[in-house]
């Protein structure tokens, strides 16, 4: 990465850092295969011999506690959720993400800013206020961007750990079942996932494929990223 550089002003007191790692973002909705991902992917890299580190939402322990709380009595106000998820990003950034780049570290993140912001729009945000509030977002490395298509991710979640409130969008009021809702909020998401992918230059991967077509797709793109490995001499 070398020099950072930032979506906005980023943090005023952490200017022209030398960051020798590496940022890899993975997006796109929930259920569509991240996490299964980031475990093969860090697999496969520290067979390579790199170091790796890996972070998500929510696990900021300035936070977590708080927002688990927060989604647990339905409380807080869209407004006030998209601040609280700002804040655990910011922490992350500052305390996780940045010192390991800084350790030359490749840092895997499951989801970033971009997940937070097509939540925040489509529970009644400002699109120009919700990007704006992430200034201080580092820009990665890479973002992948896993497609998939709505009938595939329901069909997931439903055979895998099942439909939740917070996945199927229940607080918006779309249906009045899990199902239903699933479709009509995931579609709203990977709809916000689309329109970002040309300003944000994600890559998209179709992930209607099989989990090994997908990280044979994602190790082509990342393998970019890094200097060809030079043979051990005879």
């Amino acid at each position: 990465m070398a020099e950072a550089k930032f979506y906005g002003a980023g943090f005023p007191y952490l200017s022209h850092l030398d960051l020798q790692g590496k940022l890899i973002v993975l997006e796109g909705n929930d259920g569509v295969g991240r996490t299964t991902q980031i475990k093969l992917l860090r697999q496969w890299l520290e067979g390579e011999g790199y170091a790796v580190s890996d972070t998500g939402l929510k696990r900021s322990p300035l936070t977590q506690p708080g927002l688990a709380a927060a989604k647990e009595g339905h409380t807080l106000s869209p407004l006030s959720m998209a601040l609280f998820y700002s804040t655990d990003f910011a922490d992350r950034l500052e305390r996780q993400i940045i010192p390991a780049l800084k350790a030359g570290l490749v840092v895997l993140s499951d989801r970033y800013f971009y997940s937070v912001i097509a939540r925040d729009i489509v529970r009644g945000a400002d699109p120009n206020w919700a990007r704006k509030i992430y200034g201080f977002a580092l820009k990665p490395d890479i973002v992948l961007f896993l497609r998939a298509d709505i009938d595939n991710l329901v069909t997931r979640i439903i055979h895998g750990r099942g439909l939740n409130y917070w996945e199927s969008g229940m607080d918006m009021h779309y249906a009045d079942n899990l199902y239903d809702s699933y479709r009509i909020y995931q579609k709203k998401l990977r709809d916000q996932f689309d329109s970002m992918a040309g300003e944000y230059g994600f890559i998209t991967i179709d992930a209607d494929q099989s989990i090994p077509a997908i990280f044979s797709q994602l190790q082509t793109n990342i393998s970019h990223l890094f200097p060809p490995q030079k043979p051990d001499s005879e």
